[in-house]
């Protein structure tokens, strides 16, 4: 079914709205502090629901209704590791970064280790964004298109252009802002699906828990020690411990959201307040996906459906009544525009141009060439989405584990940094060199299921890169030792 002027009408005067909304920011941007920190004035609570609804994308409100569907809740096991490492994170990492003035994070690799270790790590961040985010745009354009029946490529384009203008001229306040405007939206959306879904179920509550508990959807704990098995009570928790650590404690897209916290108590408490709303909205999703999965029974109202990510969508436009349907398509482009754009431009503008070239620039220069930044990076991301349409991997799956490839080794690099004082920028290197290799060798073989892929790649870098650092130590000592004997040879026969 697609879309009528009423549900059309309702998603143009959301993206207009929240167009205009995000760009009302622009008169507060005077410098580069503003645009990327807010003048760190942003109180806990909006914290919080920045961070849910950052890491909340279409991935989440397609992907996770999609897994319960087809699979059970064993995706909690992941859920419960965020938890953790947000606590973990708000302890390691959070002090570090209030002690300075920092922008952004790979600035304490710079204090840290110098140069080339920020540089690596302030790479990888821009590659992968680029990439996972490019995945996110499409995931939502995915949606939109098969409710509405308008050409992905062209909803794309209409969704990446929105993003990049409100986050262009609104900065970061923008981007924290209407992300707290927008969880509201798409909780609200989810809300309404898991309604609709329950009427439709001939039994009610009474057949969703009969029927999903014979075909075993409601599992949440798997205690398989399969290292290639995605959810498990193992891989679920320790890995989404260490994603979250690399995520939410190194990564700039969620780093920057901390950072303009008026105080690092404020931070952290958000932050791991953010973890249960993020846990209890992923049973909301789950919930979702099981009573789809019912109705389905009941009805083969997904007969034909080839790509799991689609039962959502099309239980949408066949179901819901017009001006509802607008109303969820709404709330899926809510769950999507948290875009990562200022957070690369900021790592573009503080660890690349600002270092080599832009050391005397003005304030009004390097708050243009933030804007031109941020533009860049949204052609770039709308570019991947554009590519994307060729991918069949599940969408949630394949932003997830882009992220893991490369998360691991950065996350090495800042817990050397953090609980050690003596290792180089060189062993470093080395070590994130090898922990790369490692975690592209585990998705090239297939020897691990994606949640490994972080903490593979945050282990590898730290021990080779201590190990490597005791090998320099020992050769130049050696080194040493044996200039001290040529130049005092000592007493002759």
């Amino acid at each position: 079914m697609s879309l009528n002027g009423i549900d059309y009408a309702v998603v143009f005067a959301y993206l207009v709205g929240i167009t205009v909304f995000g760009s009302r920011f622009a008169r507060f941007q005077r410098t580069t502090g503003d645009y990327f920190l807010t003048g760190r004035t942003v109180p806990w609570w909006a914290i919080c629901f920045t961070i849910v609804a950052t890491e909340t994308s279409t991935l989440t409100f397609i992907g996770v209704p999609a897994a319960a569907y087809a699979g059970n809740m064993t995706f909690l096991q992941l859920a419960a590791g965020y938890v953790v490492g947000r606590a973990i994170v708000s302890v390691l990492f959070l002090p570090a970064y209030f002690r300075g003035e920092l922008v952004t994070s790979y600035q304490l690799l710079q204090q840290r280790f110098g140069t080339p270790v920020k540089t690596v790590a302030a790479g990888l961040f821009l590659v992968t964004r680029s990439l996972a985010d490019g995945i996110r745009l499409f995931a939502t354009a995915l949606v939109v298109s098969i409710v509405t029946g308008v050409p992905v490529s062209i909803t794309i384009v209409v969704l990446g252009a929105a993003m990049i203008w409100y986050t262009m001229r609104g900065g970061v306040a923008a981007v924290i802002w209407t992300d707290v405007v927008q969880m509201f939206v798409y909780v609200a959306g989810a809300l309404i699906v898991l309604l609709a879904v329950w009427q439709k179920i001939s039994g009610g509550i009474d057949d969703v828990i009969r029927i999903g508990s014979a075909a075993g959807r409601f599992t949440v704990l798997d205690w398989s020690t399969d290292p290639r098995r995605v959810y498990t009570i193992w891989s679920g928790l320790i890995g989404g411990i260490a994603l979250t650590l690399a995520t939410h404690g190194t990564d700039q897209f969620l780093v920057q959201r901390l950072l303009s916290a008026r105080s690092p108590g404020e931070a952290s408490r958000g932050l791991v307040l953010s973890g249960v709303l993020v846990f209890a909205q992923f049973v909301l999703f789950l919930m979702i996906g099981i009573m789809l999965f019912v109705h389905n029974e009941q009805t083969q109202f997904a007969a034909g459906i080839l790509r799991r990510d689609e039962i959502l969508p099309r239980f949408i436009g066949s179901a819901l009544p017009h001006g509802l349907i607008g109303f969820i398509v709404a709330a899926i482009v809510a769950a999507a525009l948290s875009p990562s754009l200022n957070a690369m431009a900021a790592t573009t503008i503080n660890d690349f141009y600002r270092p080599y070239m832009g050391a005397a620039t003005s304030e009004a220069t390097l708050l243009r060439l933030s804007r031109g930044a941020t533009l860049g990076w949204g052609v770039v991301q709308v570019g991947v989405a554009l590519a994307a349409q060729t991918m069949r991997q599940s969408v949630l799956d394949a932003g997830l584990s882009v992220l893991s490839l490369t998360t691991g080794p950065v996350l090495g690099a800042f817990v050397v940094g953090v609980l050690t004082h003596r290792v180089g920028s060189g062993a470093v290197l080395a070590g994130m060199f090898v922990g790369a290799s490692a975690v592209c060798a585990a998705w090239w073989t297939g020897a691990l299921a994606w949640t490994w892929y972080t903490l593979l790649g945050a282990t590898v870098t730290g021990v080779v890169a201590v190990l490597f650092d005791l090998v320099i130590r020992r050769l130049r000592g050696a080194t040493a030792a044996g200039e001290m004997e040529r130049a005092w040879p000592g007493p002759s026969a």
